[in-house]
């Protein structure tokens, strides 16, 4: 009885924490009208690049109401993400214990670490060879969407073609077995769905089970590689435990971000992408028309409208950052989506152009140590699928209004339903 009284208590704190802050964040968004916190609230969470411009338009930095510091500014956010005096923790101190993003919540030596074991299987050869098999799927999953489309005259994009592609990708690649790519996909979703912050106590549950149930997955396929090694990235990390260079406990963190970054940026690239050129008819028509511009309507993409919208990184010294006096261990929100129109940057930021000429400076992928390990594999995929899907659907339009993701962090269409014609 006492253990249960005291989850009993754990839970009412919870909720109590848990509705308290969004309570103060609706204040802080609604009568106060700070616009860092209305990124968290409609409409902000549907669009939120004019509260980015405002953000930009008070200077360098903004200060949100927890303290710390906030920018839209691209020339600081690419210099706080390329810094080593800047970490994703403070300077000697381990990530909390509640969330565990492996490498990515971690400082070098562990960050170095970690990232080198699994930095080989996203080597140019590597992603090469598994070129052919992203065009398989993709060919694949356009037969079953323009059955659909045939059969009930409209279908849901995401669902039945951003979604599947990285989930069926990031499986081969670790080697998960066909029969869990659907848990699979359904667990690394809600985790995902966390990254932005818990929304309420059935969310939370929602995590939890999803959490419990992938460490028992990746557990179950740590001791079959271990009883029978085959040619994927989940017998190298069994290897690596073998030999030292990571710890039994890091194993199941590690695999659960390559799922979960796997998964969201690829899924949320494809399909803002799609939502982007879909909103822009002309463009669309130049993809049609040469098909070859698929890369660059990927790139366009993660400029204008980037699957993660933001990081943090926090100073190890007392320093001057454009003129702002920062202080050891504090805080700043670098908005990824903001620096990515930053009209000191890009000409005419709000205007998706596949012809652009200075796109490449986005910083969609973070800079520094932290860029994101799976860059190549993301591009790689939402080429293909964008390359395809001009060739094989070209009369590709709207069939209803676009729903998106309960989300901040992440940013994307949950359900973007689509006609052919």
């Amino acid at each position: 009885m006492t253990g249960r009284v005291a989850q009993l208590r754990g839970a009412a704190r919870f909720a109590v924490n848990l509705y308290a802050e969004q309570g103060r964040g609706a204040y802080h968004a609604y009568v106060r009208r700070v616009p860092f916190t209305r990124l968290r609230f409609a409409p902000g969470r549907e669009d939120p690049y004019p509260i980015y411009e405002q953000i930009r338009a008070e200077g360098p930095f903004v200060t949100t109401p927890m303290g710390n510091l906030a920018t839209a500014d691209h020339a600081i956010c690419k210099e706080l993400l390329r810094s080593r005096r800047w970490g994703v923790q403070p300077e000697g101190e381990e990530p909390p214990d509640d969330f565990d993003l492996s490498f990515l919540d971690r400082n070098p030596p562990d960050h170095t670490r970690l990232r080198r074991l699994v930095a080989p299987a996203f080597s140019p050869r590597r992603i090469g060879e598994l070129r052919a098999g992203i065009e398989k799927t993709v060919d694949a999953l356009l037969d079953d969407l323009l059955d659909g489309l045939e059969r009930a005259g409209q279908a849901d994009l995401v669902a039945g073609y951003a979604a599947p592609l990285p989930i069926a990708v990031i499986s081969d690649l670790l080697g998960v077995p066909d029969a869990d790519t659907a848990a699979f996909s359904r667990y690394g979703a809600a985790i995902g769905s966390a990254l932005s912050g818990v929304r309420s106590l059935g969310h939370a549950r929602e995590v939890m089970a999803a959490d419990r149930a992938l460490e028992r997955l990746f557990l179950d396929l740590f001791e079959r590689r271990r009883a029978d090694p085959a040619d994927d990235l989940l017998t190298e990390i069994v290897a690596a435990e073998a030999s030292g260079e990571i710890r039994t406990d890091e194993m199941v963190p590690l695999c659960g971000l390559l799922l979960i970054a796997g998964f969201e940026t690829t899924v949320n690239l494809v399909g803002n992408a799609v939502n982007a050129l879909l909103e822009h008819p002309d463009q669309w028509a130049s993809l049609v028309a040469d098909p070859a511009l698929a890369a660059a309507a990927v790139q366009e993409t993660l400029r204008f409208d980037p699957p993660v919208q933001r990081t943090a990184r926090v100073s190890f010294d007392d320093t001057e950052v454009a003129g702002t006096a920062i202080t050891r261990n504090r805080w700043v929100n670098v908005l990824i989506g903001g620096a990515n129109r930053d009209p000191a940057v890009f000409a005419d930021p709000h205007v998706f152009d596949l012809g652009r000429s200075d796109g490449a400076e986005h910083l969609a992928f973070s800079s520094g140590i932290h860029h994101c390990v799976g860059r190549p594999l993301a591009e790689l995929e939402a080429t293909i699928a964008l390359t395809r899907l001009a060739e094989r659907l070209p009369g590709l339009r709207r069939a209803g209004a676009v729903r998106r993701r309960n989300a901040t962090l992440i940013r994307g269409p949950q359900v973007l339903p689509v006609a052919g014609g």
